[in-house]
């Protein structure tokens, strides 16, 4: 049996806060018990579990990451998980003109027994199709080109995932891998691993495929690839925030899921 609240406690103590280098132009900065993250795309707002403050006291600390990131002219992001308090901070925010998006489903994997279920009647990575190449990438160009896929897969503009990409990899190689599926010069699925130093967790972020090439094996094949490389890299554990169409895939996979979150975004 898979200890689900254990997971849960390692996430809650490791993940929280953005540990590790940062992109050029980007910057952590302190309010009480909350972590900005200042960059050029979209403010981000990392907390613990337990914000400690209530009432007037909450909606003073919410006013003044609005604040913050009005005067920016930048619009910002604030996480938040199922088990998160004080309870009533989801209202306060909403109340302060943030926006709820779609729940995502917070899962934990081991990441040896990921790599090793690839040797399991092709649960994780079955062969991909012929002419189809997964390869790990780095230059400038490609993470560009990545962009441009993450567009074409989404429907709106994302070119600002070249330059975190870009700035990942200059700020430090060895905390991010990233991998493409490619056919005919055509990327079909992008994903990527960002590493968390003094954890035991890798984040796997932007495993997306091309609505034409779905069902093909793809997704599972750059999952298998990155559990493999979290190994080789001596990191235990693989976090996803997933989507529901990713959730199915990642359970069958040997990942469990832990709890639920939900960004709520305010856009001056």
């Amino acid at each position: 049996m898979v200890d689900t609240a254990a997971l849960l406690a390692a996430y809650d103590a490791q993940m929280r806060m953005p540990p590790g280098a940062v992109p050029a132009g980007v910057t952590h900065e302190r309010d009480g018990p909350l972590v900005r993250v200042v960059g050029p795309h979209m403010g981000r707002i990392r907390a613990p579990r337990d914000v400690g403050v209530t009432g007037a006291a909450l909606d003073r600390l919410i006013a003044r990451q609005r604040g913050f990131f009005r005067d920016r002219g930048q619009a910002v992001e604030w996480k938040l998980r199922a088990h998160d308090l004080p309870t009533e901070l989801p209202d306060r925010l909403v109340a302060a003109g943030f926006v709820p998006e779609g729940p995502s489903t917070v899962l934990i994997g081991e990441a040896r027994e990921v790599a090793a279920g690839e040797a399991r009647a092709g649960e994780i990575a079955p062969a991909v199709p012929d002419g189809v190449v997964v390869r790990q990438v780095s230059d400038d160009k490609t993470l560009r080109r990545i962009a441009d896929h993450q567009t074409e897969v989404w429907g709106r503009g994302l070119a600002w995932v070249a330059d975190d990409l870009i700035g990942r990899v200059a700020a430090d190689p060895a905390l991010i891998s990233i991998f493409v599926a490619e056919a005919d010069d055509r990327i079909l699925c992008t994903a990527w691993s960002i590493y968390h130093p003094t954890t035991d967790f890798v984040a796997l972020l932007g495993g997306s495929t091309v609505p034409d090439w779905r069902g093909r094996g793809l997704y599972r094949a750059l999952l298998a690839a990155r559990a493999r490389d979290a190994v080789a890299h001596g990191f235990r554990l693989l976090h996803v925030d997933a989507s529901p169409d990713s959730a199915p895939i990642l359970r069958r996979c040997g990942f469990h899921a832990i709890t639920t979150s939900q960004h709520y975004q305010w856009t001056p």
